[in-house]
Parts: structure tokens; C-alpha cells; sequence
């Protein structure tokens, strides 16, 4: 067990020290505000306050775990060593930066509650961060943090045994459209038909009538060979099924229609089913708790997981309304067409609120790359190299790797050519760590 002093005892406080020490290096941690008790404990130990109180491992704290609200903090990103860190606290401290309080500071999203311009969905952009303006989103910096404040407890105290954690792919399916023309009903067939003859694409519209009399497979189909790959590997599949309500952002099945229940059912016989919560629904209570109803009676468990539709995360509320609705993980921090690491870290994290300064039940599960960010690159091999260094930092630190994938990545569609095989990579490097 590590004790910590500290002059204060606050929640923030609590909440990342339990993250850093706890969840990611495997740390029991406890807390003390009398200077007595601390110099008593002879074994792990260190202080977190503005003062050193003798000659035992200290981090000079930053005000920001101390306060509550937002403030205006002046943030100066700097090198250190093979990363980036902020908070500089001087060579009285026997870690150079606050990592606890820069560590909060992207956990919490502390940023996303600041005024931003959002883009034209109302998404937080990853340009307005600041991992992208001081160009460290493509690492994990709170574990790399971590990693560094644990190698320097253990030159400080070389007798303690820290538990050791493994790499982890942990891959994610997303499926907003289960079917390209199959199941969408009379009207909309029909509708298709006509806007593939408008548009002059004669070799759609044949495809089309040859997957609606059944002589093809549906190009989106790809649930056979999803099936058949989470059967090779231990670890489930996380699967999102879109089951809203048809709008102009989303165009999958209708949740009554029993083709497409049997196959939600198929699906949840071999991997974990969650929600991808529609597009109106993110800014609707009761639309959300409607969807929730929904593929809870199709999977006949309670919900576990959600990710939502566009990768639109306004904060705090889509957080605060799964958390009313008691689901438990989320699958939506990351950004679509940048690669990296939006809240900092390939560690699972509570959501902290930071409007009512309190830890939520709510697991983060933050995805590192989206299937999309990859097509910005040309080549095969430059979509490989890109995995690979990806990979890389995320095993550096032992993390857990969360890409996300379509069921239409599968597909034979050109643009998705070589997307199997990124994806086998990506399962075969969990065996390779």
C-alpha cells in the first residue's frame, strides 16, 4: 500500500490517484492529512503537497486537484525525455511535473467544458485540444506518466513488488447499417432503385435486385466472417447495433423487423452486444432510455455498453444520461479522423463530473484509431506502419488497444480492400507481446 499525505483531501485528489496508482500500475493507495501518521509509516510513502515536509519522495502539487470548477489555467506544454508533459513544479520535486494534476486535466476532459468552436455535428475537434497543438495525441501520456512515477518510487524504495499488467487488444465493431440493400422495406427499395437510375449507377442497381432476389449476399453482410474470426480468439468482440429510429443521420433496420433481431441475436450468442445510441437520442433523455429498452429485449440482459452515433460526446450530459440510465462503459472518447489518444491514456477511466465534483460509475473505454483515419493513408503497407507504431506506444505501457472497425470494413468494396488483413494484424499482435 502507498501512503500519500496531503495538506487536503479532495475528490479530484482521490479520484486520480486511485486511476494512476490503482488501475494502472496496480497500487493500493491510501490517504493522510496528519504529519504524525505519515512519518510513523516506514514502508511505501510519499507526499503530495506544496511542501516538502522532510526527505521523502515528494510531488509538488498544482492547485488544480485542490479547487473546484473551472478556472483559467495557464498551461505550458514541455519536453521531457521521449514525451511531453505540463505543470512543471520545479527540482524540489522528485518528478518534474504534476503528472496527478496533468494526468486530471486530460482525463476529466477538463478542456471540453472550456468554450470551443465545434464542427458542424457539435463535436469537440481534435485540433482543439492540446495534445494535438503540442503534438503528443499519438501517445498514451498518462501511462507513460505513470510508468515513469513508478520507476522512480522504485529507486526509491527497491524492496516493493509492483504487480506487472499485459497488453490487450480489445476490438470494437461498429455496425450503423447492417445491410446496404437488404431489409430496408418497400419504400425505401424503391426509392433506392430510383436514385440509382438518376444518378446513372447501372451496376448498383443490378446489385441491388441480385441481393433482394437472393442470388447475392448483401455487400454489408460481413457477420458469417465476424463470427467466424471472435470463434479464433479469446477475448469478445465488442458489436454496436444501431436500432434507432430511420432519420437523416441514421439509415439502419427497423428493430421490429425479424430479420434483423435474429441476426442481433446470432451476433450476441458469440460477442458482447452494446448500443450505438442514435443521433437524436444523444440529446434526448427519453430516446435513449427508449433504444435502451429496446436491444435489452433483444438480448434479454440489461446494457452494458454504448457508443454513440457520429462520435458526438457533448460533455457532461451524454455521460450524466447513461449514468441515469445505470450503463455501465463507454466506447465514444476518441475522435474520427485523427489518430491517437483523446483523453491521454489506453487505461479505462471513470468519469469524473466536473460540474458536481464526483467519480461516476461510468468506465471509458477510449478508442485509439477509427477505421475512417486510415483510409487517409494510401498504401497497404502505410496503413500497416501506421498500426504498428500505434501498436508500439499502447504496448509500451502494457495498455489495452481499443480500434474501431465497421461491418461494412469487411466488405469487398474497394475503398476496404485490405481491411481484413489490418484487422488479423491487429489480433495477431496481442500474441506477439
Amino acid at each position: 500500500m502507498l501512503l500519500i499525505y496531503t495538506h487536503k483531501r479532495t475528490p479530484r485528489l482521490n479520484y486520480i490517484f486511485k486511476q494512476i496508482c490503482t488501475r494502472i500500475l496496480g497500487i493500493p493507495v491510501s490517504f493522510t492529512t496528519k504529519v504524525e501518521e505519515f512519518i510513523a509509516h516506514d514502508r511505501l510513502k510519499m507526499s503530495y503537497s506544496t511542501q516538502q515536509l522532510g526527505n521523502e519522495f515528494h510531488i509538488r502539487s498544482h492547485y488544480i486537484l485542490f479547487e473546484q470548477g473551472l478556472s483559467d489555467i495557464d498551461i505550458h506544454v514541455q519536453p521531457w525525455e521521449r514525451t511531453k508533459c505540463f505543470f512543471y513544479n520545479g527540482d524540489k520535486s522528485d518528478i518534474p511535473f504534476d503528472i496527478f494534476a496533468a494526468s486530471f486535466y486530460l482525463l476529466s476532459r477538463y478542456e471540453e467544458y472550456l468554450p470551443h468552436v465545434k464542427d458542424e455535428y457539435g463535436r469537440f475537434t481534435a485540433n482543439n485540444s492540446i495534445a494535438f497543438k503540442h503534438q503528443f495525441l499519438h501517445q498514451p501520456v498518462v501511462d507513460i506518466w505513470a510508468y515513469k512515477f513508478k520507476k522512480a518510487l522504485s529507486l526509491k524504495f527497491p524492496d516493493y513488488q509492483f504487480k506487472e499488467r499485459s497488453y490487450k487488444v480489445k476490438p470494437v465493431i461498429d455496425v450503423p447499417m447492417a445491410y446496404y440493400f437488404k431489409s430496408k422495406g418497400l419504400m425505401r427499395s424503391i426509392g433506392g432503385t430510383l436514385n440509382d437510375l438518376f444518378r446513372f449507377k447501372l451496376k448498383q442497381l443490378s446489385q441491388r435486385y441480385m441481393v433482394l432476389t437472393g442470388l447475392n449476399r448483401d455487400p454489408y453482410d460481413t457477420f458469417k466472417w465476424i463470427i467466424n474470426k471472435q470463434k479464433q480468439v479469446k477475448d469478445k468482440f465488442q458489436v454496436f447495433f444501431l436500432i434507432g429510429d430511420f432519420s437523416t443521420y441514421d439509415k439502419n433496420i427497423n428493430i421490429n423487423k425479424k430479420g434483423f433481431v435474429s441476426l442481433i441475436k446470432s451476433v450476441a450468442d458469440y460477442c458482447k452486444v452494446g448500443l450505438k445510441v442514435s443521433y437524436f437520442a444523444l440529446d434526448d433523455f427519453d430516446v435513449l432510455k427508449k433504444e435502451k429498452t429496446n436491444i435489452e429485449s433483444v438480448i434479454n440482459t440489461s446494457l452494458v455498453a454504448s457508443r454513440n452515433s457520429f462520435n458526438k460526446l457533448n460533455l457532461p450530459t451524454c455521460y450524466r444520461n447513461l449514468v441515469n440510465l445505470e450503463v455501465k462503459e463507454d466506447y465514444s472518447m476518441g475522435y474520427i479522423n485523427e489518430i491517437g489518444f483523446r483523453a491521454g491514456t489506453c487505461s479505462p477511466f471513470l468519469f469524473y463530473d466536473l460540474d458536481y465534483e464526483v467519480q461516476t460509475p461510468l468506465m471509458i473505454h477510449s478508442f485509439h484509431i477509427l477505421d475512417f483515419a486510415l483510409l487517409k493513408t494510401k498504401s497497404q503497407l502505410d496503413k500497416k506502419q501506421t498500426l504498428e507504431k500505434l501498436i508500439k506506444e499502447v504496448k509500451n505501457v502494457n495498455g489495452t488497444f481499443i480500434p474501431i472497425f465497421h461491418n461494412y470494413s469487411f466488405s469487398k468494396e474497394e475503398r476496404w480492400q485490405g481491411f481484413k488483413d489490418l484487422f488479423n494484424y491487429i489480433l495477431d499482435s496481442e500474441d506477439e507481446a
